[in-house]
């Protein structure tokens, strides 16, 4: 089958709920054979992730956070993040994100990639960012229901312990993947482009 054969069309979209986090719908499509179906998708926010990276004693280091995650009802490690603010450039976000949740800024960042955390039901993107040559300004400004504690760990140890405990967050996996595939990590994998 080709992509045009696989191709569903929206016939119309209803607000079913409304959240400070995202708005459900009801979407009725069409598929390529035209049946018709209903399907449910939240509509929210892109997001950006940024992966801060510090040398310390001359081994590359990830600046992290910690904090509570309702929907797990666990405390999470992960690299700063959070919604992009409506008219803001996804770069100029991961910046504000780093600075609010950890008190650092970059001199350098770089867009590494940006993905659907779940197209099957979500619209929204997530773009990830490197963030390097970081300064601490000491001054972080969280939100009114953020309690985080900002760590560093080195490389090796987040990648041994990543899916373990409360390193359990799938983005965090999906940006230490862009991390890594932007330092050229090898694999016994055909490059086939």
């Amino acid at each position: 089958m080709s992509d045009k054969d696989l191709q569903w069309q929206v016939k119309n979209s209803e607000e079913l709920c409304k959240t400070p986090v995202f708005t459900i719908n009801t979407v009725t499509s069409v598929s390529p054979d035209n049946n018709e179906g209903k399907y449910i998708v939240l509509d929210a926010p892109d997001w950006v992730i940024t992966i801060p990276v510090l040398t310390v004693n001359g081994k590359r280091h990830f600046l992290l956070v910690k904090q509570w995650r309702h929907g797990a009802n666990k405390l999470s490690i992960e690299f700063p993040g959070g919604v992009i603010n409506k008219g803001e450039e996804p770069s100029c976000a991961a910046l504000r994100e780093l600075t609010e949740e950890t008190g650092y800024t970059a001199k350098k960042i770089k867009l590494l990639k940006s993905v659907y955390p779940n197209p099957a039901i979500m619209s929204n993107k997530c773009h990830f960012f490197l963030a390097e040559e970081l300064t601490n300004t000491e001054k972080r400004n969280l939100d009114k229901d953020e309690y985080i504690t900002v760590m560093t760990v080195d490389e090796q140890t987040l990648l041994n312990e990543m899916g373990e405990d409360k390193t359990t967050h799938a983005l965090m996996s999906t940006a230490l993947f862009f991390y890594l595939q932007s330092r050229n990590f090898k694999t016994d994998v055909p490059d086939k482009r």
